[in-house]
């Protein structure tokens, strides 16, 4: 047993160890590339100086490679853009800009502001919309010891007639359809007729029980100016069904809903119920300011009944006990009140309750949370809902989410994990619960996971204290002298949200 013990306390020290050097190794590149940015932000700087456009007859560029050189679609010209150059000592990189006359033989000096940062072994091509444009894709930033590189992963567009730079944001929105056959494996798109949803991210997809899949919700940014996007939650729906008597094609129809509607959301889980109803789950609705993004979490249930084309609230019943109180109460009048607050609200409405919640970092994040009303279901009660013997406990329920798992088993939701926002911590989620589609009673947590215990790595804490008890416990402390170098060093940066 002794000997046991000790090979499978050795293996874990090689397991903890290799785990360091990944993060160190990880760490240092981190660094690298932070010092990388700084320099490109430096350059983009002196570039930020330029703001009118200079064209300056000139000698022939200095030497250089990895460039781009371009045919002008409509001038005898060529472009010359970009490149890099090592004198055996210092790289340099360059993001000029100089159109050479094939006709003259003469080479200009073009000056643009806002040009692309300074870059070599890009992408570029020439198309003839607009008058000429030369597009720039990519490309590698070295630092001047050629030891540290920076790939970029940006577009920019550059308008020849007008002589102006366009960054182009690096996202596309898709709202094409494919098939794929089981038996032949092989990909197929689709060509639907009608008008279909609008190019998005995050949608939903569920199947109807007559074949058809309706698409629900989803997200998009569209530019509004230059260098300023304003999302979109979606939470139109749309029905892709087979034309009758038309084998193999497919129309696109939009379909609006009665009932309780979902309000706008992301991040939304959706799941099919025994009954073919889609149930969804959750969410996030985004609040775009100036600077940022501000998330409202949701953990509330809605049903989707495709054949008669209308969502329902999932209200539940809540703890045995908790109804005899509110039976007993005047429940009627908050009811009634709730009507007249809101004439597109449901009779049982969920109420939202909203909270403030203070970050390390100070910064306050609104949560809304919202909470089924107990008692205002809609199944019919029994009597056997007042006695003692089945009085519930406590009210429970997941806390407001977005991005959880749900899946159905023998007419049980069961879901697990997911994410909420404090402030700038990602809270992710392991906890698991438990519902009955069929009593519609309330929660029941299989997995619990206090999420304030939940360990938050900022990326200017020190390793030091973690990697040296991890090397105490596995037996390799020679490593901890590196992790002490490295505990001095600070990584900056901020994480945002698309």
């Amino acid at each position: 047993m002794g000997k046991k013990g000790k090979k499978e306390k050795k293996g874990r020290g090689a397991e903890k160890t290799a785990a360091k050097m990944e993060k160190k190794v990880s760490k240092r590149s981190r660094k690298e590339e932070e010092d990388l940015e700084a320099l490109i932000a430096h350059f983009q700087t002196l570039d930020a100086k330029k703001t009118q456009i200079v064209e300056t007859p000139c000698s022939p560029p200095s030497p250089r490679l990895n460039a781009s050189l371009s045919v002008h679609p409509e001038k005898d010209e060529l472009i010359l853009f970009g490149g890099e150059y090592f004198n055996g000592q210092k790289t340099f990189l360059y993001n000029e800009l100089y159109i050479y006359n094939i006709r003259k033989d003469t080479w200009t000096k073009v000056e643009i502001p806002n040009p692309p940062p300074r870059r070599c072994a890009h992408q570029a091509v020439v198309v003839p919309q607009g008058g000429g444009q030369l597009w720039i894709f990519g490309g590698e930033f070295a630092s001047p010891d050629g030891e540290q590189f920076y790939h970029y992963k940006d577009l920019w567009v550059l308008h020849l007639a007008t002589k102006t730079w366009e960054q182009v944001r690096d996202y596309i929105y898709y709202n094409d359809v494919y098939t794929f056959d089981l038996d032949t494996f092989t990909w197929s798109k689709l060509s639907p007729s009608g008008t279909g949803p609008t190019p998005r991210s995050g949608c939903q997809m569920s199947v109807t029980p007559q074949g058809g899949i309706v698409i629900y919700g989803g997200y998009s940014k569209q530019r509004v100016k230059k260098d300023v996007d304003k999302g979109t939650q979606h939470s139109d729906m749309f029905l892709l069904k087979s034309e009758e008597g038309r084998e193999g094609r497919w129309v696109w129809t939009r379909i609006n809903p009665s009932g309780t509607k979902p309000t706008p959301r992301s991040g939304f889980s959706i799941a099919v119920a025994p009954n073919h109803q889609t149930l969804l789950f959750g969410g996030v609705c985004d609040e775009e300011k100036e600077e940022s993004l501000e998330g409202d979490f949701f953990n509330d249930l809605y049903f989707y009944d495709a054949i008669k084309n209308r969502w329902f609230a999932g209200q539940l019943k809540g703890p045995k006990s908790e109804k005899r109180k509110r039976r007993r109460g005047p429940k009627a009048e908050p009811e009634g009140a709730d009507k007249q607050d809101s004439g597109e609200a449901c009779a049982h409405a969920p109420l939202e309750v909203v909270r403030e919640v203070v970050a390390e970092d100070g910064t306050v994040v609104t949560i809304k949370q919202v909470i089924a009303t107990p008692g205002s279901s809609t199944q019919p009660q029994s009597d056997e809902d007042d006695s003692p013997e089945e009085a519930g406990g406590p009210w429970v329920e997941p806390r407001p989410r977005s991005n959880a798992m749900l899946a159905v088993k023998h007419s049980r939701l069961y879901l697990y994990g997911g994410m909420f926002e404090a402030g700038d911590r990602q809270v992710t989620l392991s906890d698991l619960y438990c519902l009955d589609l069929h009593k519609m009673d309330q929660w029941t947590v299989l997995v619990e996971a206090d999420p304030e215990t939940q360990e938050w790595l900022e990326e200017t804490d020190s390793e030091e204290d973690s990697d040296a008890g991890e090397g105490a416990e596995g037996g390799e402390d020679e490593d901890d002298q590196d992790d002490d170098e490295d505990s001095s060093e600070e990584d900056g940066g901020e994480r945002s949200r698309i």
